[in-house]
């Protein structure tokens, strides 16, 4: 079994109490300063694993596949500055 088939079933249970939550409440959940970072890599960690399947899908040249895994990245770290005003390069300090 991978890591992924492993944990894909807690993230799924973690989504659908996130969807319950959300319908019948309505209301900020009051996340931890660590579940920004926690979720994060669990958001990059899937990413990237879709992004390499597509990479090897389209026969991705090698230099492609690290830009597109740098862009990703940078994406990500922006958006979260953008909307929050952490910086993702600080969230292991």
């Amino acid at each position: 079994m991978t890591i992924g088939e492993k944990l894909n079933p807690i993230l799924v249970e973690l989504e659908e109490t996130l969807l319950e939550f959300e319908i019948n409440n309505g209301n900020k959940p009051n996340f931890p300063a660590e579940s920004l970072r926690a979720s994060t890599k669990i958001f990059m960690s899937v990413l990237m694993d879709k992004i390499f399947e597509l990479q090897n899908n389209e026969s991705i040249d090698f230099e492609d596949r690290l830009n597109m895994a740098q862009r990703a990245g940078k994406d990500l770290r922006k958006l979260i500055k953008t909307y929050t005003d952490i910086d993702s390069h600080d969230f292991y300090k």
